[in-house]
């Protein structure tokens, strides 16, 4: 198998029994970058020459003969809002193309210090608000899946899903405020997780929402998504919320172990919005696979106002985005995508104390989905209602992208997105919430998911791009 096409696990493996170096691995990633980046509209900057060097320090450090970190001399690429001090930050913003960061991000220092390596910088929404993955100033990248036809690659993590897709690097950082991290990775067939608010730093993080934001590994494999977490998740003084965290091997959880009794709740399909008939059966499918599996399924009347919180995380994120950036944002000199400026502008005109009131209700439905969520070790849902759809098609003001992802970020969970087959050629994703720090739970179920199918090994055809 070409080293591109290799995971994190297949390519620590590799390295630890010395079939392959850290300097062979990120020249063959930089030569796939430059061949197909063109088209992919991946990578906001590339580290060509730094990856080299970092990458020639890993495998002298491995021939020392200590023991190195599981992640130690592999590639990973970071959505563009996780700064890098002297290294320019865009957050996805024309206006902040040449920005240069004063401040590296606790997300880089973590996996710098497990021994990875940046092989540079992903597109993304504008100021990470928006599911679709569309930036008219920045431009949008690629879906990979379809090379004819520019479909949306989903956001705000854009860049991150088509990178880790196209096989461009193994692994990627997003983000997940209302679905960020899970997102793209349905459209691209990708495994991400969303981990719950409090689990990794968010210091030198590019906010939108200091009520929702987390950061997630984007991957393609559970046990990626594992790894990363054990580097990723721990307190930092520098983000209070990190402090009263659980501290846990991840990668325990992917060790194949039985989910025989786990309880998965399942809505009632009629209770979902709108989705493609491709999505039901396959999520169907999969709950009577988990069912095979020793896991108890069990069809559960979700509450009524289950799929109507996207609303309100909507008004949480966009009052708290309008705060942040509302000097540029009403500056009509300044390149802000319509699209992202109209929606950050409704804000403004939110009725006094609709942002506090909303906190109470978000508090109260907090405390009443954990009481109806006790007796389940997961919620299985389809990630998105279908597969990628053209850029031209896309509606900015239709809330329709995050219905089933945002409920998530709002309720305070964590959550696995997972490839779940094909429809017109094109991925469809799976997603498994979980109770506050339960990304154990969820990883576990996650796994023997995967390895009762192959989706996660399926890759896009990109030889019309000479790959």
């Amino acid at each position: 198998m070409s080293l591109h096409e290799l995971t994190l696990t297949e390519l620590s493996a590799g390295l630890a029994a010395k079939r392959f170096s850290s300097r062979e691995v990120v020249d063959a990633l930089l030569a796939r970058i430059e061949k197909a980046d063109g088209k992919l509209h991946a990578f906001t900057e590339v580290y060509a020459k730094e990856a080299r060097a970092i990458a020639d320090g890993a495998d002298a450090a491995r021939a020392s003969g200590f023991p190195l970190p599981a992640l130690h001399g592999l590639p990973v690429a970071y959505k563009d809002l996780c700064d890098i001090a002297g290294r320019v930050g865009t957050g996805g913003s024309k206006m902040w193309e040449t920005r240069v960061a004063t401040e590296t991000s606790n997300t880089v220092e973590r996996l710098t210090a497990a021994g990875m390596i940046p092989l540079g910088k992903l597109h993304m929404v504008e100021f990470a608000f928006g599911g679709w993955g569309t930036n008219p100033l920045m431009g949008t990248p690629w879906n990979p899946w379809d090379l004819e036809t520019h479909r949306t690659p989903g956001g705000s993590s854009s860049g991150t899903g088509v990178a880790v897709a196209a096989r461009l690097t193994p692994a990627g950082i997003g983000s997940d405020t209302g679905g960020s991290v899970r997102i793209p990775c349905a459209f691209n067939g990708l495994v991400g997780l969303k981990v719950t608010f409090g689990r990794i730093s968010l210091h030198g993080t590019m906010l939108l929402s200091w009520t929702l934001d987390s950061i997630g590994p984007m991957t393609r494999s559970v046990e990626d998504c594992a790894l990363m977490l054990n580097a990723l998740a721990g307190p930092d003084p520098r983000d209070p919320t990190t402090l009263g965290q659980p501290l846990e091997d991840f990668t325990a959880s992917t060790k194949g172990g039985s989910i025989k009794g786990l309880r998965i709740a399942l809505p009632d399909a009629s209770s979902l919005p709108e989705c493609h008939a491709d999505v039901i059966e396959a999520w169907l499918a999969s709950a009577r696979m988990l069912e095979e599996l020793g896991a108890i399924v069990e069809p559960v009347k979700i509450p009524d106002w289950y799929f109507n919180l996207g609303v309100g995380a909507g008004s949480i994120s966009a009052s708290e985005l309008w705060s942040l950036h509302r000097g540029w944002i009403e500056d009509m000199a300044q390149p802000i995508g319509a699209g992202v400026r109209g929606r950050a502008m409704a804000a403004k005109g939110f009725a006094p104390a609709l942002y506090a009131e909303e906190l109470r209700r978000m508090g109260e439905r907090r405390a009443a989905f954990n009481a109806w969520m006790a007796p389940y070790d997961a919620l299985l849902t389809p990630a998105l209602a279908s597969g990628a759809i053209p850029v031209t098609e896309v509606d900015e003001t239709s809330p329709a992208i995050s219905l089933m992802t945002r409920p998530g970020n709002y309720l305070g969970l964590c959550g696995l997105s997972l490839p779940n087959g094909f429809s017109n050629g094109l991925p469809i994703g799976i997603q498994l919430l979980g109770k506050p720090y339960a990304e154990g739970t969820v990883l576990r179920i996650g796994k023997a998911l995967q390895d009762a199918t192959d989706f996660h090994k399926r890759t896009p055809d990109l030889s019309a791009l000479g790959l």
